[in-house]
């Protein structure tokens, strides 16, 4: 599996639940997670997708704990199960 499938299936899922991924590119600033994901509700995560097994670089590690200390999810998806394990908890947090 490869990262452009994985990311694929994140904006489709993504979309079936209302909701948009865009592309984020920062020029200047490097690191930042491949996706902004606005979930209907207001809900924001910022998602970093991976090829299975791919770890984050030390800069990307930096951009999610910044990400974090402000309050915001960020998380690394490698894998098919991971973006099932991301919509499960939109689909939980929109019905509670």
């Amino acid at each position: 599996m490869l990262e452009k499938d994985i990311e694929k299936r994140l904006r489709k899922q993504v979309k079936k639940l209302g909701g948009v991924a865009l592309k984020l590119t920062s020029p200047g600033r490097a690191g930042v997670p491949d996706r902004l994901i606005l979930f209907p509700g207001g809900r924001v995560v910022f998602v970093e997708t991976k090829a299975p097994g791919k770890k984050l670089r030390p800069l990307q590690e930096k951009r999610f704990e910044q990400l974090q200390n402000l309050g915001f999810r960020a998380v690394k998806i490698d894998s098919v199960e991971g973006v099932g394990e991301l919509i499960d908890n939109e689909v939980k947090n929109q019905i509670g």
